[in-house]
């Protein structure tokens, strides 16, 4: 009787061992399953944060492609109008030449009309029977006076599309240089939205979750050292502590950052 009892009172403290090492174990398990549900939401919204970076990036994507589009347009329309520039330069030329000419034919008619005026005055004082004569002269004065005054009016033309010319080539210097603005504006911003969708693009690599392989571990043949070109076990994978992603109660959740094994190169 008291070996039986020795066995109940070990048998009873076995059965009080192990029902406190189960509760131990059943509050362990509830903990776990807690912290369990808490990386799942977590995840949730770490995925809800890659779509919308997603969305930002495709936005972005669509922002460039306008911009390079219009910068395109842009500069066709830039070379057109300097196109016709050089050409109204080339009539500009030209037409200051013809005006040149023209000068030059006004001069000497104008000194053939003074000569034939002097000639006139001395013949009417040296002989005034020499009538027919001086009609003819008289006529031939007459004659450079039209084509004088004929020379004055196509110059005063010639000038007038000289002017118009010269408006022309303002307002086409004014054009170009506001399409350059506007193109050395774009670019700028084309700039900036490539620099964002860089920013953007790693972003999305550093929240993006580990790819599974088929037999359901994270596959690294993918991932490849820009520096050295290393790819799948020199890659390893290690937290990142200068980024917390979020907390499982007081337990930091960091990202992942790659670690090149054969030169080093974090990424």
């Amino acid at each position: 009787m008291n070996d039986l009892e020795k066995q109940l009172t070990d048998t009873r403290n076995d059965l009080t061992r192990t029902q406190n090492t189960l509760k131990t174990t059943g509050e362990s398990l509830e903990t776990t399953t807690k912290e369990l549900e808490d990386s799942k939401s977590n995840l949730e919204s770490v995925k809800a944060e890659l779509g919308d970076m997603e969305a930002k990036l495709e936005q972005a994507n669509a922002q460039i492609e306008e911009k390079t589009q219009s910068n395109a347009a842009l500069n066709t329309e830039i070379e057109g109008l300097k196109s016709n520039l050089d050409n109204a330069n080339a009539k500009k030329n030209e037409l200051e030449g013809t005006l040149e000419s023209r000068k030059e034919e006004f001069e000497a008619s104008k000194s053939k009309i003074q000569d034939l005026e002097k000639k006139v005055t001395e013949m009417e004082s040296s002989n005034s029977n020499n009538k027919e004569q001086t009609d003819k002269l008289t006529a031939e004065i007459q004659e450079l006076n039209n084509k004088l005054s004929a020379t004055q009016d196509e110059n005063t033309n010639l000038n007038s599309q000289l002017m118009e010319l010269n408006n022309i080539l303002l307002q086409k210097d004014t054009k170009i240089q506001e399409l350059t603005d506007i193109v050395e504006n774009n670019e700028k911003l084309v700039d900036a939205q490539t620099a964002r969708l860089e920013e953007v693009e790693t972003e999305l690599g550093e929240l993006k979750p580990p790819e599974l392989g088929s037999g359901g571990f994270a596959t690294e043949e993918r991932t490849t050292c820009p520096m050295c070109g290393a790819v799948g076990s020199s890659i390893k994978q290690i937290e990142d502590k200068s980024k917390v992603l979020s907390y499982v109660g007081h337990i930091p959740m960091y990202a992942k950052k790659h670690v090149c094994k054969k030169c080093g190169y974090e990424f």
